[in-house]
């Protein structure tokens, strides 16, 4: 038997601002198993840490991402942080769960993660996933030692070919379309299951017995008290 996994979404978003040092920290602060963040790249090829594909400035105007560099981005987001500040911060042990945003350049990520391992991180520590299919093969080309994850809105029947292209067992769904048989039925077939955002500890109760395999938090908090009592519903190994 094996214990529900708990990840970070974006840090822990619902106690911080996202994908911030200070939502890091509240979901270390709450002993998740897991740290999910999003990256994109800049005009000047940094890898920053952020959602979006635009970021709001001090006027409530939307800059996009790309056509601007670090430094004009930064100013407008004094809590903006780059990939290799994220992970320098989160240390070489800590799992982590990277998604990589649609249509972002994947040769300034690919060579992030390629410095982290060398400076010591261990590849089985890693996960690297992405809602676009191009964008998830190409990262597989690159990296097809690292675990991929497929991120999936909705559909069960596209996520099992993604998975099966770039050789994964991990899906990634919105929880939203999610129902206790279809978990149950993933399960059975061997896929782990991760549904996002899920911070209704008892609906997270009732679908790990379903067999899900882990659950991507807003709220890590709200399954802080499980993990202390050490416990956190047994799932089918």
């Amino acid at each position: 038997m094996s214990k529900l996994k708990i990840i970070g979404h974006r840090g822990a978003r619902g106690l911080a601002p996202e994908n911030t040092i200070a939502s890091f920290k509240k979901a270390l602060e709450y002993r998740v198993d897991v740290i999910e963040f999003d990256l994109r790249v800049t005009k000047d090829n940094i890898v920053i840490v952020h959602h979006d594909h635009k970021l709001l400035d001090d006027s409530a105007n939307k800059l996009r991402i790309r056509e601007h560099n670090f430094k004009e981005l930064k100013a407008h987001k004094d809590d903006l942080i780059t990939g290799e500040e994220a992970m320098k911060f989160l240390g070489k042990k800590l799992p982590l769960f990277i998604e990589v945003k649609q249509n972002e350049p994947v040769a300034p990520i690919v060579f992030l993660i390629n410095k982290n391992i060398a400076a010591g991180r261990a590849i089985s520590s890693l996960t690297v996933g992405s809602k676009s299919k191009k964008t998830l093969r190409e990262l597989h080309r690159q990296m097809p030692a690292i675990k991929k994850g497929v991120i999936e809105r909705w559909s069960g029947v596209r996520a099992v070919i993604r998975a099966k292209q770039v050789e994964t067992n991990i899906i990634v769904m919105n929880q939203r379309w999610l129902w206790s048989g279809f978990i149950s039925s993933m399960s059975r077939r061997g896929y782990d299951l991760y549904p996002y955002p899920l911070n209704d500890v008892k609906k997270a109760g009732k679908w790990a017995k379903a067999g899900m395999a882990g659950v991507i938090t807003d709220f890590p908090d709200r399954f802080a008290k499980l993990k202390c009592q050490a416990y956190l519903w047994p799932t089918t190994a």
